[in-house]
């Protein structure tokens, strides 16, 4: 049977228009199967990709530059528009939207898969991330309008505990594709996907969308002052070697149009990221310290996967599976982090959380020519992904709990892309501030020299990021919104959240 062509609001029906799908259902299978599969498409290129750098920059003869932003210009563009793609669906139909950015994500990854040079690999995966910006919040929000609400919650956690397994799996699959079919691969494999997902969408999920948003505008010179400033940014710290009068010109148009973003937002009537949400003082001190550690995961795991190929001899399937018992531990242990969390309140989680991390990459620095992996590499990334289990949960926990109710969708909305624009910022200096040359990752001594000078800094990031939480953050009300997105794999961003469905109206 198709989906019911009548469209249901979600949040805000009157009584007895409210979502109905059973988890049991063959509906209600069909919906999980196709937002998993969708989300499951964004979440991978987020982490399969960084095996594939050295291959991809040898192929297409770029220097690291180029590789910087084969990862950043994905990032950049999800960054900055994931909280615009949410708002879309809710206007113009959630699963409208999703099956918009599935084709669209789909065609970016073929042009990704074709790309005959540098330049065009990198404006693909630009275009890649708008497609990830509409379906990333479209796949959540198809699930928390679709299902009744006594499954909701257990649909939420099945998104997301198989959206882990796909986080989790990416490495090795990015991996297993560049030593087999080759790099296009990495980004080819998701056209089959998108060819099973978009048609079970259209034929199997019903539209829904809120009803209130109709009035509303959406905030498209935010969204477009967001990104600008970050791609001007992002640009002069990865030129900025070259010292010309366009990395300083880019600098100075990125700060500019950061201030324009933020006199934007504080005078329009609906903006996309509504300032007073940052009056929490504990809003505000958990999204300092989300900056601090994300930062300092995006540019260790840029590094790490060229370093352990560079560097350690290493094949791509040897790195990407080197690098699975972060995610694995991620995905086994997340939910009983958050148990602990909300027994002994967030304050300690995240302070020994990036301490952790901070210790699991000091270890890293044994990881240099021929490393043991049992006696280098695993140790490290053992101490890390013990680290990031216990700060992530808390982290997203305490998100929620320092802001109303209604407004928890948002705030894990902009905690989300504080985490990606904090990674895509540190991506870009990091190899600056280790003293990286535009060939450094065709030298294995002059690569290891700068990835021996950069983990002292991802390091020092975490514990800055660690007093930071000491510091300021605080025990939750005991009545605040929990996580339901339990179990989470994605190394590159906190998981998001659904909004709180808003109570029926009277007819």
């Amino acid at each position: 049977m198709a989906a019911p062509l009548q469209k249901t609001s979600g949040e805000g029906a009157g009584p007895g228009s409210g979502p109905e799908v059973r988890i049991s259902s063959p509906t209600g299978k069909w919906i999980l199967l196709t937002t998993v599969l969708g989300s499951s498409m964004a979440m991978l290129d987020s982490t399969v990709v960084n095996v594939a750098l050295p291959t991809i920059g040898r192929d297409l003869g770029t220097g690291l530059a180029a590789l910087q932003w084969t990862v950043n210009a994905y990032m950049l563009t999800l960054a900055g528009l994931i909280l615009l793609g949410g708002s879309l669906g809710d206007r113009f139909g959630r699963r409208k939207i999703f099956v918009l950015g599935v084709v669209w994500f789909a065609s970016a990854s073929l042009l990704c898969g074709l790309a005959p040079t540098g330049g065009v690999l990198i404006a693909a995966r630009a275009l890649q991330g708008i497609g990830g910006a509409l379906l990333t919040p479209g796949s959540l929000a198809i699930i928390q309008a679709s299902f009744h609400p006594d499954d909701r919650a257990r649909a939420v956690g099945l998104w997301s505990g198989f959206g882990g397994v796909g986080a989790a799996v990416g490495p090795f699959l990015g991996g297993w594709l560049v030593d087999g079919p080759g790099w296009r691969w990495v980004f080819l494999i998701n056209v089959p996907v998108a060819l099973v997902c978009a048609p079970v969408a259209v034929r199997h999920v019903p539209e829904s969308s809120d009803g209130r948003a109709h009035g509303r505008g959406f905030d498209v010179l935010g969204a477009v002052l967001g990104a600008l400033a970050l791609a001007l940014v992002t640009y002069a710290l990865i030129e900025a070697t070259s010292g010309s009068v366009l990395v300083w010109v880019s600098a100075v148009g990125g700060v500019a149009a950061g201030v324009a973003f933020v006199y934007v937002e504080r005078r329009r009537p609906d903006p996309m990221m509504p300032p007073d949400i940052f009056s929490s003082r504990q809003f505000t001190a958990v999204n300092l310290v989300t900056l601090c550690v994300y930062a300092a995961f995006g540019g260790f795991f840029f590094l790490t996967a060229l370093q352990l190929q560079v560097v350690a001899g290493y094949s791509a399937l040897g790195a990407g599976t080197a690098l699975l018992p972060t995610t694995v531990l991620m995905l086994l242990f997340s939910a009983r982090s958050g148990e602990l969390a909300q027994r002994i309140g967030p304050r300690i989680p995240l302070t020994v959380g990036p301490l952790l991390c901070a210790t699991g990459m000091l270890l890293m620095l044994r990881v240099g020519p021929h490393a043991s992996y049992l006696g280098d590499v695993l140790p490290a990334l053992v101490v890390m992904g013990a680290g990031m289990v216990t700060l992530v949960a808390p982290l997203t926990a305490s998100v929620l709990a320092s802001v109303d109710a209604g407004r928890a969708g948002l705030a894990s909305g902009i905690n989300n892309a504080a985490a990606r624009a904090a990674g895509l910022i540190a991506v870009a200096a990091l190899p600056l501030l280790a003293g990286m040359g535009p060939e450094a990752y065709r030298s294995a001594d002059a690569f290891n020299a700068a990835f021996r000078r950069a983990m002292p800094l991802c390091a020092g990031v975490l514990v800055v990021g660690a007093v930071l939480a000491f510091t300021t953050v605080r025990r939750p009300a005991p009545d605040c919104r929990r996580p339901q997105c339990r179990t989470h794999g994605c190394v590159t961003a906190p998981p998001l959240e659904p909004s709180r469905p808003r109570p029926p109206q009277p007819r």
